[in-house]
């Protein structure tokens, strides 16, 4: 197991997806790139979500940067549930940097069973910290 969004846990999700191979997104996912920065006591961490998963860094690609917390970011991603995502955004927990259209595609946008695959992977290697 990897701890949440350090070196080793990033190494590991590219080492996945490598195995798991195309994701076959739908439009809306595979054109999204956004990048995040999350805060935390011990450390920010960058990251951009790009080809349907989270990658170390930002990229220059990314038109949109999510700005939050990591206990939410663990939240979210520990359910995915939509309408949580749209309340930590109405509560000030995630804020927004730019182009807030890619995040409205996610309203409506569904992961392929491929992506499914692959969060169910990453998500038992992850021990959240």
């Amino acid at each position: 197991m990897a701890v949440f969004l350090t070196e080793d846990w990033f190494n590991e999700v590219d080492q996945i997806a490598s195995e798991v191979g195309e994701l076959n997104l739908p439009p809306a996912l595979a054109n999204m790139t956004i990048n995040l920065k999350v805060l935390d006591s011990s450390g920010d961490v960058e990251a951009n979500y790009a080809q349907g998963y989270l990658h170390k860094g930002l990229t220059d690609a990314a038109t949109t940067t999510l700005i939050l917390d990591r206990e939410t970011l663990q939240n979210l991603i520990s359910g995915f549930d939509i309408n949580e995502v749209m309340g930590a955004f109405m509560t000030g927990k995630i804020r927004v940097e730019g182009d807030m259209s890619q995040l409205m595609a996610l309203q409506t946008a569904r992961p392929s069973a491929e992506q499914k695959q692959l969060f169910k992977r990453v998500y038992a290697m992850t021990e959240m910290a």
